[in-house]
C-alpha cells in the first residue's frame, strides 16, 4: 500500500509523543518529526516510531554552506529515515553537497521551495517576487541538482507537475477554513488531484479528540 499520508508529530514531550505515535496507523500513514520533536527527543523519536513501523520523514529543513549541511547529513544517515528536508534557497551547490551525503543510501532528499505560511505578501517582502514565482525558480534549482523532490504548498502542485523528476510533499492541509499560522491550504482531496505525492497533515489529526479515526477519515477520503 503507498503511504501518501504524512502525519506530522510535533510534541517535545516523550511520553506524549509515544502516545500520538501509538494511536497512529503504520499501514495508513508516514511520521514527519520535526524540529519540534527532534530537538527536544533527539534520536530517541526517530528510534520509537521507527521501532513501531512507520516511514519516517526527517523534516529538519537543512539550510548553511554546502560543507556543514553535508557533514550535519552524515550524523543522520545511519538513522531509520526514508526522507529528510533542505531548503533550495540554500543553492545548488548546497543541495548536491546533501546528495553526495546521502550516496548508497535509500533516504529521499526534498527541498522547501517557500513555507506554507508565507503569503505573497511576504514572499514579495522577502524575495521580490510572488510565492508561485519563488518557487518555480527554486524548482528549477531542484531539479538542476539532482535532489528527489520538494516541499510547496498545495497552491504550486500544478508548477511540479510539469517537472517529472520531482515528487512533491505539500503541507499547508486542512480539513476545513481554519484560523491558524498556514496561509496557502488545501483540503486532502485537492492536493492529491492536484498530484502531490505526499500529503502532510499535523493537528486536524493528532489534536483530534480520536487520532485513529481521524486518520482513516483522511485516508478513505483520498482513495
Amino acid at each position: 500500500m503507498t503511504k501518501q499520508i504524512i502525519t506530522a508529530v510535533d510534541e517535545s514531550n516523550l511520553d506524549l509523543f509515544k502516545e500520538i505515535i501509538d494511536s497512529l496507523d503504520s499501514n495508513l500513514c508516514m511520521v514527519k518529526i520535526g524540529s519540534v520533536s527532534f530537538n527536544a527527543l533527539g534520536h530517541e523519536a526517530v528510534l520509537y516510531a521507527a521501532s513501531k513501523g512507520f516511514d519516517i520523514f526527517l523534516d529538519l529543513k537543512l539550510h548553511d554552506i554546502p560543507n556543514t549541511v553535508k557533514k550535519s547529513i552524515e550524523g543522520l544517515v545511519n538513522l531509520p529515515i526514508q526522507m529528510l528536508t533542505i531548503h533550495t534557497s540554500g543553492g545548488k551547490q548546497m543541495m548536491q553537497a546533501a546528495m553526495q551525503a546521502l550516496e548508497g543510501s535509500n533516504i529521499k532528499v526534498f527541498g522547501v521551495t517557500a513555507l506554507t505560511s508565507l503569503s505573497d505578501a511576504d514572499t514579495n517582502q522577502i524575495y521580490k517576487r510572488d510565492a508561485a514565482d519563488q518557487v518555480a525558480a527554486m524548482l528549477d534549482l531542484a531539479e538542476e541538482s539532482g535532489i528527489d523532490g520538494v516541499v510547496c504548498s498545495p497552491h504550486e502542485l500544478h508548477l511540479v507537475a510539469k517537472r517529472e523528476s520531482l515528487l512533491s510533499i505539500t503541507p499547508g492541509i486542512r480539513l476545513r477554513d481554519s484560523d491558524d499560522d498556514q496561509s496557502r491550504v488545501m483540503t486532502p482531496k485537492e492536493a492529491i488531484d492536484l498530484g502531490a505525492s505526499y500529503i502532510v497533515i499535523g493537528r486536524p489529526i493528532t489534536a483530534s479528540g480520536n487520532i485513529k479515526e481521524a486518520l482513516k477519515e483522511i485516508h478513505n477520503s483520498i482513495q
